[in-house]
């Protein structure tokens, strides 16, 4: 739909994010750079997915050229505390019944690294955030989610549009596609700065 001005670069290798910018209209290539997810931990929890997309970021600027660099990251934050990728199943259980019942945020953070008219690297970055009610998750609703789904690579141990997402969540306060991983909406509306 958008004519950028530049190539477009997807730098993510979730397969959500593949489909929703696709959905979209978008086109565009996909290259990933490994990046340490790491943060200080002295954050605000309300500060790290917008730091961590950034990070990811960064990874292109020695060879930027003329193309627009995508990158995101999503948090789980229950409370005040930042649910990661689960390192086991033991792990994914625990988090999931602490989701269990209850409401939590959801925040993606976008950073979009593209040269300015002079060629020289600009940043373009913010954060959507969601609000999640959770339904009461039981056991075996739990153990069934974890052996069909294997959500190891989601972040608190859930993807809203795997089974746990679909009889789970209750209510939703902002983007779904937020929580799927990329605030599509506000996207857009971004890269309309970098278009023709």
């Amino acid at each position: 739909m958008l004519t950028l001005r530049y190539p477009l670069v997807l730098a993510s290798g979730s397969p959500r994010r593949k489909q929703l910018m696709t959905d979209a209209g978008f086109s565009f290539t996909i290259e990933t750079r490994p990046t340490d997810e790491l943060f200080p931990e002295t954050m605000p929890a309300n500060e790290v997915a917008e730091y961590l997309a950034r990070q990811k970021a960064e990874q292109f600027l020695p060879d930027l050229g003329h193309r627009i660099i995508l990158c995101a990251d999503t948090v789980v934050i229950l409370g005040d505390q930042i649910l990661n990728k689960p390192q086991d199943e033991a792990d994914a259980r625990r988090m999931l019944q602490a989701l269990s019942g209850r409401t939590h945020r959801v925040r993606t953070g976008v950073a979009i690294l593209s040269p300015d008219l002079n060629g020289e690297p600009q940043f373009h970055s913010f954060t959507d955030e969601t609000s999640v009610q959770f339904a009461t998750l039981t056991d075996p609703e739990i153990a069934y989610y974890i052996e069909a789904c294997k959500p190891f690579d989601k972040a608190g141990s859930y993807g809203a549009q795997d089974f746990i997402g679909l009889v789970g969540i209750e209510r939703l306060e902002g983007s779904f596609y937020t929580v799927m991983g990329l605030p599509t909406h506000r996207v857009y509306q971004a890269l309309k700065l970098f278009s023709c």
